[in-house]
């Protein structure tokens, strides 16, 4: 037997942005026996490590192949402009697409937005990463338009945030392959919908656990149904000590 079948382990994989440690700490106290391994992910290649089983679930962006994976989803982020902390966007709570027509809008390579035009002024060329278009925001170069989570994962003292009310935004939902659904992706679909121990799918055994209950509540209403019963002369035998009592103290006629 090879040390993956005595040990068996459970591999989850997440996106930038995603921070899995309620799930991950919950996991350890309900499978303290099963190690549960983070796989950090590109989010563009998140799909294909699935896929290629490099990983059992994932926290992944949408959108995802439903015809091969299924998919729980959790949260929609709101989206934000980063800028320079002098830039003149600061000056308002939150900010629209049109408001930023004018700006230089960095669209990295990576850039997590299934965009049909993205906002503001293209760049003269595409930043490989986010990271390298903060780099560049910070620079007072441009602008860049991303989910919430990434504007914190980037944060930076030279550079704040906007929301963004019309813009796209990214949904991050829990996927894993369709024909892969095993016990343990059960277990953590289970966490993650917040089922308590004794419902999580798999680990439980009900018929065990409801036979010793339903016993004593029979014994007890056996028990309760003896004492309501009366015993039989019960109800004679009390006129008679009473009656009993009467002629002791009765005294003797002399003669």
């Amino acid at each position: 037997m090879t040390g993956s079948e005595s040990t068996p382990s459970f591999r989850l994989a997440y996106v930038p942005g995603v921070t899995p440690a309620k799930w991950v700490r919950i996991w350890n106290e309900r499978l303290p026996d099963v190690p549960l391994d983070l796989v950090a992910v590109p989010a563009a290649e998140a799909s294909d490590v699935l896929r290629k089983g490099g990983a059992d679930a994932g926290f992944v962006r949408l959108p995802v192949d439903r015809t091969f994976f299924s998919a729980i989803p959790l949260y929609t982020e709101t989206t934000v402009v980063m800028v320079p902390k002098d830039h003149l966007v600061t000056a308002a709570e939150e900010v629209s697409v049109e408001d930023l027509a004018d700006e230089v809008v960095f669209h990295p390579l990576d850039d997590v937005f299934d965009w049909e035009r993205p906002p503001g002024q293209p760049a003269f060329e595409r930043p490989a990463t986010t990271e390298d278009a903060v780099e560049l925001v910070a620079a007072g170069v441009g602008l860049l338009v991303v989910p919430q989570s990434l504007a914190r994962l980037h944060h930076r003292r030279d550079v704040t945030y906007r929301p963004v009310v019309d813009a796209a935004q990214s949904s991050v939902v829990l996927s894993w392959p369709e024909e892969a659904t095993t016990e343990l992706v059960e277990d953590f679909i289970g966490i993650v919908r917040g089922r308590t121990v004794n419902s999580t799918r798999g680990r439980t055994q009900p018929a065990a656990q409801s036979q010793p209950q339903s016993q004593p509540k029979a014994k007890r209403a056996e028990t309760s149904g003896a004492r309501r019963k009366p015993a039989p002369g019960k109800t004679k035998g009390k006129p008679t000590r009473s009656g009993g009592g009467v002629k002791r103290g009765k005294p003797r006629r002399r003669s």
